[in-house]
C-alpha cells in the first residue's frame, strides 16, 4: 500500500461547525416548548453525563430525561428536533470549501469525538461526511491516535482542531510528525485561561475559511 505524504485530519464541532450556536438554539427550543423547568432537569442531566463521559450526549440525555420523566410522550418531539436540526446552516463560512482545498493536496479525514449515532448523522446532516474521504470518531480521539494512524497511514499529518488540549496531544504522540493548526473559533479556542496551559499550535488562524491559505512549503509540511 502506498503511504500518502500528507493526511488531513479536521475536527467537526467549533472547527467546521459552530456548535456554540447549536447548543444556544437546543436550549431555546427546550425553553419555549417545554418551560425553565424541564430544560433545567434536560441540561443538568446532560452536564452530568458530559463529566461522566467526556462529550455531549445529546441523545442519551434526552433518553434519560424522559425516563426520568415517566416515558412522557411530550417530550419525544425534542430529540425529533435535534436530529432534524438544519446543521448545514451552522457551518462555519468557508467550511467545505476549506475542505476541498485540503483535498486537492491531500486525504482529508475528519476526526471527531462524539457517540457512534448522532454524531456521525450531525456530520452527514451537515454536508460534512461528502466533503471529506472518511469520518472517524472515538469518544476520546487524543488517546486513540494510534488507530488513526492504523487506519490512515501518512508519512505526515495536518490537525486542524479547535482544542489545544487535542493539538498538544498529537504533537506530543507525532512529534515532527504533525501540524497543528488553531482555528479562533469557539469558546474553546478563545479562552485565555486553556490558552495560558498549552503550548500554541504550530498555525494560527482566524478561521477555518483560512485553511485554504496555508502553503504547503514541502510535501507533508505546512
Amino acid at each position: 500500500m502506498t503511504v500518502p505524504n500528507l493526511v488531513f485530519l479536521v475536527d467537526v464541532d467549533d472547527t467546521l461547525l459552530d456548535n456554540d450556536r447549536v447548543r444556544v438554539d437546543f436550549e431555546a427550543q427546550l425553553l419555549s416548548a417545554y418551560g425553565e423547568e424541564a430544560h433545567a432537569a434536560y441540561w443538568e442531566i446532560q452536564e452530568r453525563r458530559f463529566v461522566e463521559l467526556g462529550y455531549r450526549d445529546y441523545l442519551g440525555a434526552a433518553q434519560e430525561w424522559w425516563t426520568a420523566a415517566r416515558w412522557d410522550p411530550a417530550l419525544l418531539p425534542f430529540a425529533e428536533y435535534m436530529l432534524a436540526y438544519p446543521y448545514a446552516e451552522r457551518l462555519y463560512p468557508g467550511a467545505l470549501d476549506a475542505l476541498a482545498s485540503l483535498r486537492a493536496a491531500g486525504p482529508v479525514v475528519v476526526l471527531s469525538d462524539g457517540d457512534a449515532v448522532f454524531q456521525p448523522w450531525k456530520a452527514s446532516r451537515a454536508g460534512i461526511r461528502d466533503a471529506a474521504d472518511a469520518v472517524l470518531v472515538y469518544v476520546h480521539k487524543e488517546e486513540e491516535l494510534a488507530d488513526v494512524e492504523r487506519r490512515h497511514p501518512a508519512r505526515h499529518y495536518v490537525l486542524v482542531d479547535d482544542k489545544l488540549r487535542i493539538l498538544t496531544a498529537a504533537k506530543e504522540h507525532w512529534g515532527d510528525r504533525v501540524t497543528t493548526v488553531l482555528p479562533l473559533q469557539g469558546q474553546f479556542a478563545n479562552d485565555p485561561e486553556i490558552a495560558a496551559g498549552y503550548p500554541a499550535a504550530d498555525v494560527t488562524i482566524s478561521g477555518i475559511a483560512d485553511v485554504a491559505g496555508l502553503q504547503l512549503e514541502a510535501p507533508g509540511r505546512v
